[in-house]
């Protein structure tokens, strides 16, 4: 199985690169984890037009880098919430119907272009609160690891 993550900018703390590098470490025994990092176009005026330029810029990147067999899952505070077990049945159901790749993917603090919300198989959130990008990579590895203990019914820390 493969897990890609396109994620808009890169990590700079070395806390947050050192969380990442730990779950990418665990998650290896059951998958391959790539990241791929899209540079954030950095917008300086908060004009709604100018920051659909961006995210349309930002989205042409992104696609490029989705697989045509990929599920591909949307990062986004308007999509469904799911509990750890559901996100892991979820991730077990498609993998029943042949997809061995999942592809998730984290916008800029602008979001996501209309066109890749489109291109999503799931749209999904983990809070109706907003987290910097940034963070939001390491949450969602946790998550990943998380639904695989959960797949294999494995202990790991509630």
């Amino acid at each position: 199985m493969n897990i890609n993550i396109i994620s808009v900018g890169n990590i700079k703390e070395k806390y947050l690169k050192d969380g990442i590098a730990e779950y990418i470490k665990r998650i290896q025994k059951y998958a391959k984890v790539q990241i791929i990092e899209i540079p954030e176009i950095k917008v300086n005026e908060n004009s709604k037009k100018i920051i659909e330029k961006a995210l349309k810029e930002e989205g042409e990147k992104i696609k490029n880098k989705i697989g045509q067999k990929d599920f591909v899952i949307t990062l986004e505070i308007e999509g469904k919430n799911l509990t750890s077990t559901e996100f892991s049945q979820k991730l077990e159901l498609e993998k029943s119907k042949g997809y061995n790749s999942f592809t998730f993917i984290i916008g800029s603090s602008h979001g996501l272009s209309s066109e890749i919300k489109s291109l999503s198989n799931m749209k999904l959130s983990f809070s109706k609160m907003t987290f910097p990008h940034q963070l939001m990579r390491l949450i969602l590895l946790e998550q990943i690891y998380r639904s695989f203990k959960i797949a294999n019914n494995e202990p790991y820390h509630k």
